[in-house]
């Protein structure tokens, strides 16, 4: 018998009620903003659900960017801006923007560290 996460069906059910049904964040989050834990995340952050305590634990040991615990929980980037959102608005992260848009020279330097984070894994 094969394990549980080979069942399509459990892959496309996942992601929607991780989200609770949402497929949209209430605010647009760069996949390379930093998120780190706030002290009412350490606190909190043990009651909610799989997601968000591992989230909660990634971004305190240091800050996370969105394609980084995207890819450390193995969900989709839509599903994790969703989740993180929420995390946001619920003060148990900290989000910290990239800069100015137009700042190119610092999007590329988070970027290039996105990247080596990702092959990191």
């Amino acid at each position: 018998m094969g394990r549980a996460d080979d069942d399509p069906r459990g892959r496309l059910v996942r992601p929607y009620a991780v989200t609770r049904g949402r497929t949209e964040a209430s605010r647009t989050i760069a996949i390379e903003a930093l998120l780190e834990t706030t002290s009412r995340g350490v606190q909190e952050g043990h009651y909610g659900d799989r997601e968000r305590r591992r989230i909660v634990q990634l971004c305190g040991e240091r800050p996370q960017s969105l394609a980084e615990v995207a890819a450390h929980l193995r969900l989709p980037l839509g599903v994790a801006r969703v989740v993180v959102d929420d995390m946001v608005t619920a003060g148990l992260l900290l989000l910290h923007e990239i800069g100015d848009p137009g700042d190119f020279s610092e999007r590329i330097d988070v970027l290039e560290r996105v990247l080596i984070g990702l092959h990191r894994l």
